[in-house]
């Protein structure tokens, strides 16, 4: 991966070139899947050459008061819905980082994708984005959300409520993001007829994961027998999502992480493709990214 830096000479240039909410170069990230941040008075480009110099000439039309160029090839024109959703109220959504976009191919094509980073970079929401995508496709029958509950001890029987009022808490992330995608009611109804399924991870022992997409959230608290045992589930037409945050590990002292093991003894199968995301693919409020930093930089002092 190359390094390109661009010289701003003013806030008004700057301006020009990201265009109204960072549309510019959010189209340029998609286009040339090319990463570009801001470092004092200049851009910052990381990307492959050919991607880079294709980027620079854009910008470089931009800073003298033209627009994008519409250029685009058929090819181009097909990645760009391959990583595409239309939500129920007619929003489009897309990557808006290259990792983003990486994580979203790995989904359309490896069996199982582990995803980790800090909070806020879209791996929950993106994961959802592409179930929703397979069940439309045809491509699995089912869906089936799951995440550890190590608050509640895996132990449901006591909370109050049924099973469906006992889980709903520690699921909210994965609800929030099908009703913004989908709607309440097709979620409800997706829910209602079992194509969607809520399964905490204890509950997942003994099932074969066949002909489903299976997101498993929260993943820094699973154990490592914990881990074993759903990525071994996984039946021939199935593939699995897995995405947790490993600086929010919240189990017991000792016990170690199935995710950060996952990490040290899967790394270069086949078919298993890791995802890494960091703080420059946060999409929270702008803060959050310094938030991100910040703990990261006490962490790293300890």
């Amino acid at each position: 991966m190359l390094t390109k830096i661009i010289h701003i000479k003013n806030q008004g240039e700057l301006s020009d070139i990201f265009g109204p909410y960072d549309s510019n170069i959010k189209k340029i990230n998609q286009m040339f899947d090319v990463g570009v941040t801001v470092r004092a008075n200049s851009l910052v480009l990381r990307g492959r050459a050919r991607d880079i110099d294709e980027a620079a000439k854009e910008i470089e039309n931009l800073r003298r008061g033209g627009a994008l160029s519409s250029r685009r090839s058929e090819d181009d024109n097909r990645q760009a819905a391959e990583y595409s959703y239309t939500s129920h109220s007619g929003a489009k959504i897309e990557p808006s980082s290259p990792v983003q976009k990486k994580y979203i191919e790995s989904m359309l094509k490896n069996p199982v994708t582990i995803a980790t980073g800090p909070a806020g970079t879209g791996k929950t929401f993106l994961a959802v984005f592409c179930a929703l995508r397979f069940l439309e496709e045809g491509r699995f029958s089912k869906i089936i959300l799951s995440r550890p509950i190590v608050e509640a001890g895996e132990r449901l029987g006591y909370l109050p409520g049924d099973f469906e009022e006992k889980v709903n808490p520690y699921f909210a992330p994965l609800n929030s993001s099908f009703i913004a995608l989908a709607g309440a009611r097709y979620y409800g109804r997706q829910k209602a007829a079992g194509v969607i399924e809520i399964v905490p991870l204890a509950y997942m022992r003994g099932r074969t994961l066949d002909d489903a997409f299976v997101i498993l959230d929260e993943a820094q608290n699973t154990t490592v027998l914990q881990m074993k045992m759903i990525l071994t589930r996984l039946g021939p037409k199935g593939a699995i999502c897995v995405n947790g945050d490993e600086t929010q590990i919240d189990l017991e002292r000792g016990v170690k992480s199935g995710l950060v093991n996952a990490q040290e003894v899967l790394s270069g199968i086949k078919g298993i493709k890791f995802i890494k995301f960091s703080k420059r693919d946060v999409v929270r409020h702008p803060l959050v990214k310094k938030i991100v930093a910040a703990y990261g930089s006490v962490k790293n002092k300890g």
